[in-house]
């Protein structure tokens, strides 16, 4: 009897182009999820069509309280740097006017800042008036009317800029951000029977020995919805129970705390079922808030199921 024989020779698929091969790739990957929240708790949100910038300029103590530390650090030194420049080519200028430089070596002649014979050293000079540190080298002397002025013009300017730039960097340090970090939730959260009703839970701690008081948590669902007169609404937020009602969103997180939301009529779950649940594209965005204990700082923490 004869029998069927492999034969060795295969067929070669014929080679696909790079967009083809690229389109194939994109179709079998797994559909990247754009979440409205990060999972670290911050806003996935570019405002990339803000025409009204000025309005930034009006509160410029929050606009730099905002930034990042890189662009604050810079922002901090570029301030005092100009100032100094600023003010030492002015006492440069009155040196100059009042012919100063051309009587370095004259004893007799009576200048507006000893020792000052150039721009570094009316640079320095500036330095050490703004500052108040007055090494005792260069001094201003009782000849020179404009001097003086110049003198309380920039004290009181460096007065103003110190408690602005200080003031920032004080309240941008004192930020509770990273004790928010150790407020966590569980990785995921579940839906389940609870005292014979219908629950969505999750779990809440505090992982530091300083309480969080007046805890309160509110949780909200982001979905799109689209209403009975037929407008589309994006990223829909609505709220989730989570015990407003009882106060049980009133928190005393000294040990770790489960949050239930009752899925009943007035739920937005009510209407979805077990098999269409994983194919819904939404997000529960949990807000805890709270005073810091130790500091009597406001904190936020955000969290995000998706």
């Amino acid at each position: 009897m004869e029998q069927d024989v492999e034969s060795p020779i295969s067929i070669q698929q014929p080679k696909l182009p790079k967009q083809a091969r690229e389109e194939l790739k994109q179709k079998c990957t797994k559909r990247k999820i754009q979440r409205y929240v990060r999972k670290d708790g911050k806003c996935n949100v570019h405002h990339g069509n803000v025409r009204e910038t000025y309005r930034y300029l009006t509160d410029i103590f929050t606009t730099l309280v905002d930034l990042k530390w890189r662009f604050n650090l810079f922002i901090f030194v570029l301030v005092y740097t100009v100032t100094w420049l600023f003010f030492g080519m002015i006492w440069w200028l009155i040196a100059y006017i009042r012919g100063d430089l051309d009587h370095l070596q004259d004893k007799d002649w009576n200048p507006c800042v000893d020792n000052l014979n150039g721009f570094v050293s009316a640079f320095l000079f500036s330095i050490e008036t703004e500052t108040t540190i007055g090494y005792g080298h260069r001094v201003i002397t009782d000849k020179c009317p404009e001097g003086i002025i110049l003198l309380l013009v920039q004290s009181v300017l460096g007065s103003i800029v110190n408690a602005f730039m200080v003031g920032c960097m004080f309240v941008k340090i004192s930020q509770p951000k990273k004790r928010a970090e150790t407020l966590v939730f569980s990785t995921n959260a579940v839906i389940s029977m609870r005292d014979g009703k219908m629950c969505l839970m999750f779990r809440v701690g505090d992982l530091r020995n300083s309480h969080i008081v007046e805890a309160s948590i509110r949780a909200k669902l982001i979905k799109s919805k689209q209403t009975k007169e037929g407008e589309f609404i994006p990223l829909n937020q609505t709220d989730l129970n989570v015990g407003y009602d009882t106060g049980d969103d009133r928190l005393f997180l000294v040990s770790p705390l489960i949050i239930s939301h009752e899925i009943n009529q007035h739920s937005p779950f009510w209407d979805i079922s077990k098999v269409q649940l994983p194919k819904e594209d939404l997000e529960i965005v949990v807000i805890l808030e709270g005073m810091v204990e130790a500091t009597g700082n406001f904190n936020r923490r955000l969290f995000v199921f998706s």
